[in-house]
């Protein structure tokens, strides 16, 4: 059987398994690659081919795992605390101002990469306001969404982190080239956070903000409590050193002062030492987040292994060459364009592992023949993560519906047009500032 055959087959049971839900993505990518392999006439070789894989992305997962750790430290320290009581306090009677306010919450507590974390802090702070208010919960759902979406771009995000293990790229790479289309992204969301408010000021009469009243701030063990975290691992005091060390962090990510993992390395154990000197405190703060950053880590070794095996078996590069074969060689200097349209309904009706995993690497392969390189395209799947936020295979979606008290279908037909709009805004903005090709020649 020929490479490209088996290789599509490979790619079809992977998808089967994790989208019918037979096997989650950490398993597939090992058991499907492993019986492939044998498939193939290449058994003997399989453990080297999937540790070559494995060691291409261990740096990826070794950034990963430190980042998670660090922003779950900084949650746990209150670094968002007086965000929290600014934005609250602010709000006062103006929907405007709680729907704006609620954008930047938003974006804040997304650093982290954790969208089951980002909409529990909505709820718990920023949903009571709506409802006193009497806003209109879909705009939340909305404006919750989006503004996670943009923020989830950065390089410990889980959509970048897939693209940087299936591609086998840097995943500063991605993201920094990515800043100013991040950049717009957030403002069209910021922009239309206020529309929606004006809309609603509108409707409901009710325009003064009003004075911010004491029981508008929250305690620190009201903060602890929206956080899930441990109240008496709060450290108010040193509010400014973590602010400090984070946008410090954050530049040198950004000017690429050094490698991605030896910069989070170096912030973890900053926050750690800091915060919390004895070794009890920072063993507690290691184990509380290290459920998130172990699964984090694993999947992209093992997407490693997975992508090892397609391409020493040469089963990567046999499907690319069928793919040219017939694809009309008019339409292939223009496949950084079509991936990010493609990306849109990819977004929607396959899980991110489907798509991360099992079509970006071909279509990486397929355009590399036409000089559009392996960050362009994976930049280039990234603009349809909008449509992502509504997906029904989306666990989070469910979560925030039960939340809201709200039926999936309903957010659906509601949000479908926001977040399309986005999507074509990231995919323009893009196109600008040339972070993928609008044609390769």
């Amino acid at each position: 059987m020929s490479p490209a055959i088996l290789g599509f087959a490979m790619v079809g049971v992977f998808m089967l398994l994790v989208m019918s839900r037979r096997m989650t993505a950490v398993p597939a990518l090992v058991f499907v690659p492993l019986v492939f392999s044998c498939l193939a006439g290449t058994g003997l070789q399989t453990g080297t081919m999937m540790m070559e894989g494995v060691t291409q992305v261990a740096t990826t997962a070794v950034m990963l795992i430190f980042a998670i750790l660090y922003f779950g430290i900084m949650i746990d320290a209150g670094l968002f605390q007086p965000l929290v009581n600014r934005i609250i306090a602010w709000v006062g009677n103006d929907p405007a101002r709680a729907t704006v306010g609620h954008a930047t919450l938003a974006s804040a507590v997304g650093l982290d990469g954790d969208g089951t974390t980002t909409a529990l802090v909505g709820v718990s702070s920023m949903l009571p306001v709506y409802r006193r208010l009497g806003i209109d919960v879909m705009i939340f759902a909305v404006i919750g969404g989006m503004s996670f979406i943009i923020m989830n771009m950065s390089p410990w995000g889980g959509p970048a982190a897939r693209v940087a293990a299936s591609l086998h790229v840097d995943p500063s790479a991605l993201f920094i080239p990515m800043l100013p289309v991040a950049a717009t992204g957030l403002l069209f969301v910021f922009l239309l956070a206020l529309w929606f408010g004006r809309r609603e000021r509108a409707r409901l009469g009710k325009g003064n903000a009003g004075e911010a009243t004491k029981d508008q701030n929250l305690d620190d063990r009201r903060i602890a409590e929206i956080f899930q975290a441990d109240p008496d691992a709060l450290r108010p005091r040193l509010i400014w050193f973590n602010l400090a060390l984070t946008l410090g962090l954050m530049t040198m990510v950004v000017i690429r002062f050094a490698p991605l993992p030896v910069l989070f390395m170096g912030g973890l154990s900053a926050a750690l030492v800091v915060n919390y000197p004895k070794l009890a405190d920072q063993r507690a703060r290691l184990t509380a987040h290290a459920g998130n950053a172990l699964s984090v880590g694993v999947m992209v070794l093992a997407a490693g292994a997975f992508t090892g095996v397609m391409a020493g078996t040469g089963m990567i590069d046999a499907m690319a060459k069928s793919i040219l074969a017939i694809l009309p060689p008019a339409v292939g200097p223009y496949l950084g364009g079509i991936t990010a349209l493609l990306s849109i309904p990819m977004n929607f009706f396959l899980s991110s592992d489907a798509f991360y995993f099992g079509v970006v690497p071909v279509l990486a392969e397929t355009a590399s023949h036409y000089g559009i390189s392996a960050e362009e395209i994976g930049r280039a799947s990234l603009l349809g993560q909008p449509m992502h936020s509504l997906s029904p295979l989306v666990a989070a979606v469910y979560l925030k519906c039960a939340l809201l008290g709200i039926e999936l279908g309903d957010l659906q037909r509601f949000a479908w047009k926001y977040a399309l709009c986005l999507s074509f805004v990231l995919i323009g903005a893009a196109l600008l500032f040339g972070v993928i090709p609008f044609s390769a020649g």
